[in-house]
């Protein structure tokens, strides 16, 4: 799909047009102030999914980093530890 872009007195004018466009679309529409790009309009879902892949993708680069860094222990110790502080938490 093409990029959607609109004047900046539509956004003023014509919200519920651009609202309905970006829900029914997926897609962002740019808003011009003296015909440059200023604004992206985005719905609420698609911004909270690019929201999440964001958040997951910066997850993904910290381990990364991790296991690059050798910042890493294996698995079984991990869950002992895991069961240690249950094991505490239940006990104290």
């Amino acid at each position: 799909m093409k990029t959607v872009i609109r004047p900046s007195a539509d956004l003023r004018n014509h919200y519920s047009e651009i609202s309905r466009q970006c829900h029914e679309s997926r897609e962002p529409v740019i808003i011009t102030v003296n015909g440059r790009g200023d604004t992206a309009i985005l719905g609420l879902q698609e911004y909270d999914q690019m929201k999440a892949e964001l958040d997951l993708l910066r997850n993904l680069a910290e381990a990364e980093d991790d296991v690059t860094n050798g910042r890493v222990a294996p698995i079984q110790s991990t869950f002992d530890d895991i069961r240690s502080l249950l094991m505490a938490r239940k006990n104290g």
